[in-house]
């Protein structure tokens, strides 16, 4: 991954108090990332930036869209995404990652790029499985789905006199005798 320089933050000649940062994302950063899961993606995300004088507090929020493939009928659709993310930096005598809320930096360092943290709260937010809207709903008709229907398992069907299948019958016998 190639370092992202939009995202450096320089906070030391920051005054203590809050700082808001905007970042623009679009599908060239989750390239940088070689993430390609996303077939195109509008994300406004914000920084605060709280600079107190032994740590920094890093508040992320992001919103707006990606665009992905269903996993059901292999459409493209835009998938909303929200995330926040909240963040502390301390300083220490080496780089330290391990925990997930805390990131402890060297002393020495005069700026921080968030790229990273802005890159796995977008890709989080997006659900694990991706359903197009009109499957949901059923609105949306196609080729895979119409299949998918036809296929589908069918509820038992009664013959015209009441009486089920006989040989369903022995089964269910199995599953009552026990």
């Amino acid at each position: 991954m190639k370092k992202l320089k939009d995202f450096d933050i320089p906070f030391v000649g920051l005054k203590q108090g809050k700082h808001q940062f905007d970042f623009e994302i679009k599908t060239a950063f989750f390239d940088a990332f070689e993430y390609d899961d996303f077939n195109d993606a509008d994300v406004k995300a914000s920084l605060i930036l709280d600079k107190k004088s032994s740590l920094l507090e890093l508040s992320f929020e992001a919103q707006g869209y990606v665009n992905v493939n269903c996993d059901v009928c292999n459409l493209e659709y835009d998938q909303e995404v929200k995330g926040k993310l909240s963040l502390v930096v301390k300083f220490g005598d080496e780089y330290n990652d391990e925990n997930e809320e805390i990131l402890i930096i060297p002393h020495g360092e005069y700026l921080i790029n968030v790229a990273q943290y802005i890159y796995e709260m977008i890709v989080l937010s997006v659900p694990l499985k991706r359903i197009h809207p009109g499957v949901k709903d059923g609105t949306l008709s196609t080729e895979i789905l119409d299949k998918l229907e036809k296929l589908q398992p069918k509820e038992e069907k009664e013959h015209k006199d009441g009486e089920t299948d006989p040989r369903w019958d022995q089964l269910r016998k199995l599953l009552t005798d026990k």
